[in-house]
């Protein structure tokens, strides 16, 4: 009948909009994935420098020439003072990122002040992939089978394009 004809097609468009929507990029559902995950993985208190920790235990083993770069903060000692506040800072510039994802004006002033900061210590590219990918490490180890992989992948690429847009 063509009425059931004609529901089939807007359920089979409908259908189409919403795979459309959930599929792939950083989108608005994944933003918001991204950052109910990040709270969870990140936590409160001293458990945020035990992740901080591991994350920087995966980037130093991904970069470990780049100690170098940190030498202000006692790289070679990651549970020094001077270390875990320099984890204490870069997670809670990434924290402040990951929380603006959802507002993009507010997120592009923030990640060119951050791109500044980075250009001004000569910190190359390539260490913002190896920290995403040490973040990719770290992340599903706190949160077991709920992690989005694919929606995390692409909402990190926004933050770290956004900081090494002109470094």
């Amino acid at each position: 009948s063509p009425t059931v004809t004609s529901n089939m097609q807007t359920f089979l468009i409908l259908s189409a909009l919403v795979a459309v929507t959930m599929a792939g990029g950083c989108g608005p559902l994944q933003r918001l994935k991204v950052k109910n995950q990040w709270a969870k993985a990140y936590g409160v208190g001293n458990a945020r420098i035990d992740f901080g920790t591991a994350v920087w235990k995966a980037f130093f083993a991904l970069e470990d020439g780049s100690k170098k770069l940190f030498t202000r903060v006692s790289p070679d000692n990651i549970y020094s003072d001077e270390f875990r506040g320099h984890i204490v800072r870069v997670l809670g510039g990434l924290d402040m990122c990951i929380s603006l994802l959802d507002e993009p004006a507010t997120l592009d002033a923030q990640l060119a002040h951050l791109n500044g900061q980075h250009k001004e210590r000569g910190i190359p590219a390539n260490y913002f992939d190896s920290f995403g990918k040490a973040i990719l490490e770290v992340v599903p180890a706190a949160l077991g089978r709920c992690f989005d992989r694919p929606a995390w992948s692409a909402c990190y690429a926004v933050i770290a394009d956004g900081i090494k847009k002109i470094i």
